[in-house]
């Protein structure tokens, strides 16, 4: 038990890092109406929280370096149960920004990367492999059981109770994770880059806010466009996103001059580049960011389905999606099993293949009823899929780098994690809203029961977007706009066919970036001896 006790504190850790954004999807409805905000509001946070680990997780594993792992996994963890704390006595949604998507945010900045760093320095050979595959099933288990767990508090008690329950945590895993193995630290650690700092922070912040509006603001054309002053921002005639993006690949760009700068100097550097040009380790970035995208991606598409079209709560929409969640936990325990035979790249490739074939079965089962047995299955299958991923490639970008760079790998790995994360849920969401909006018109303009000056006034109202709503929300806002209870019955048809037409686009382009993931798979190790 003894051996395994370092696994359960990091696990532990990592299952509480990932928890959040699932039961916050989930708890929407209650926090805006404890909080007396807006669903903009909390989604805001959302996106936040997102924001600040991908913007500073880089930093978050130098200062690994600076003050040792040890001391980094036990101040970020502090820090997170702060976070948490706050959170859960939030009075209005600005304390709520504060608390989790600010403190937590840095909090998990530290402890994600040393997670990482501090599984390579308790465990060996088979053994890592086996903790690497438990630390992603942590993850994905966190993912999966999230709007269970949420739905469930959130339901019965208060959605603040899940972080009191966090804050619990930490103080067992503060309380014990000096049992582990002490992680070396370096004789002369690092000085902190600033610059550099600055540099990536903005950078992957431009980069990931970028791709989380793109699903309001739109990827080209601008869609509800951002205002000042009642001015809309659309730059050229085009939405702010690309620009946004564009502004980020630039800093990254001047970031990797600057740290090129520093290492010729021979000062220290934010990120040792040399990483980077390993190949196996760059195949486990790639790889892992898709899966996160068609994880994510998925996690967005499934509770619109379970809550708006079948309606749901969020304590049977976790039921429904707890399957994926159980089959994630034996996938990732069978996979080390199966990579000592096959190699890490034959599982991620099945894994791959598994999630694929089940996002196309749930095209065909997406339905106004729900077509229980099919719906269980093909989630089934996609956690055996999402599960052996996860299995393979932590261990795989680990063992690619050096001892003394576990920290940095750490960090690079954290970020991959957001940009996927941050990527899929804007992606896909894109899909689907632009499905929608786009269904939704053509439906309306080829339905010859709709009288002209109604397709007329629904075109003008759906210039800035369509929300997502149910049918009932839909036909209640119609007819509070004047139409008549036939004329809102048949545009309320046309929205419920154009909201599972869309739905079934969104995970055929799941189905289709699976797919396309097997790209990133090559340079993943093949053989048996390159996994062991």
């Amino acid at each position: 038990m003894r051996k395994w006790l370092p696994l359960i504190i990091l696990a532990s850790a990592q299952f509480i890092m990932v928890l959040d954004s699932s039961v916050m999807n989930v708890s929407i409805s209650q926090i805006v109406e404890d909080l007396n905000t807006t669903v903009t509001g909390v989604q805001s946070a959302i996106t936040m929280y997102t924001l600040v680990m991908a913007a500073f997780m880089l930093v978050g594993a130098k200062l690994g370096d600076i003050l040792g792992r040890d001391r980094a996994f036990g101040l970020g963890l502090g820090v997170y149960g702060l976070g948490s704390l706050i959170t859960a006595l939030s009075p209005n949604l600005a304390v709520l920004l504060i608390g989790w998507s600010g403190i937590e945010g840095l909090g998990a900045v530290l402890v994600i990367p040393a997670i990482a760093a501090l599984t390579a320095a308790n465990y060996e050979g088979k053994e890592r492999a086996f903790a690497y595959s438990m630390i992603g099933g942590a993850a994905g288990a966190a993912i999966a059981a999230g709007p269970l767990i949420g739905g469930y508090v959130t339901t019965t008690w208060s959605w603040r109770y899940v972080f009191i329950g966090e804050v619990v945590v930490v103080i067992v895993v503060l309380a014990v994770h000096r049992m582990m193995k002490r992680a070396p630290k370096p004789e002369h650690p690092p000085t902190l880059d600033y610059a550099g700092a600055a540099l990536s922070a903005v950078a992957f912040g431009l980069i990931v806010f970028g791709i989380l509006k793109s699903s309001t603001w739109g990827w080209i054309r601008p869609v509800a466009a951002p205002s000042i002053n009642g001015h809309k921002i659309t730059p050229l005639g085009f939405s702010v996103v690309p620009f946004l993006i564009l502004g980020g690949l630039v800093m990254l760009g001047c970031f990797f001059a600057w740290e090129e700068r520093r290492e010729r100097l021979g000062r220290s550097t934010l990120l040792n580049r040399a990483l980077l040009k390993i190949e196996t380790l760059r195949a486990g970035l790639a790889s892992l960011a898709a899966q996160q995208l068609i994880v994510m991606g998925t996690f967005f598409v499934l509770p619109v389905y379970l809550q708006v079209v079948l309606g749901f709560d969020a304590f049977e929409t976790g039921k429904r999606l707890f399957p994926m969640s159980v089959s994630m936990l034996a996938a990732a325990l069978a996979g080390p099993k199966v990579a000592a035979r096959r190699g890490p790249r034959t599982v991620v490739q099945v894994g791959l293949g598994a999630m694929a074939i089940a996002a196309l079965v749930l095209v065909g089962t997406i339905d106004v009823t729900l077509h229980g047995t099919a719906f269980a299955l093909s989630l089934i299958f996609f956690g055996i899929g999402a599960g052996l991923l996860m299995s393979q490639l932590g261990n795989v970008i680990m063992s690619s780098a050096p001892a003394d760079q576990t920290n940095e790998a750490g960090g690079l790995q954290g970020t991959a994690q957001n940009l996927g994360a941050s990527l899929g849920t804007a992606l896909i969401g894109s899909v689907l809203l632009l499905g929608l909006l786009n269904g939704f018109n053509t439906r309306i303009e080829q339905n010859p029961a709709v009288p002209s000056d109604v397709k007329t006034r629904i075109s003008k109202a759906t210039e800035t977007g369509i929300p997502i709503i149910t049918t009932d929300q839909a036909y209640k806002a119609l007819r509070d706009a004047g139409l008549s209870s036939a004329d809102a019955t048949t545009v309320t048809d046309d929205y419920a066919g154009a909201q599972l037409d869309a739905l079934k686009t969104s995970m055929l382009a799941v189905a289709f970036l699976a797919v396309l993931s097997f790209w990133f798979t090559r340079r993943l190790p093949g053989k048996r001896e390159d996994a062991a």
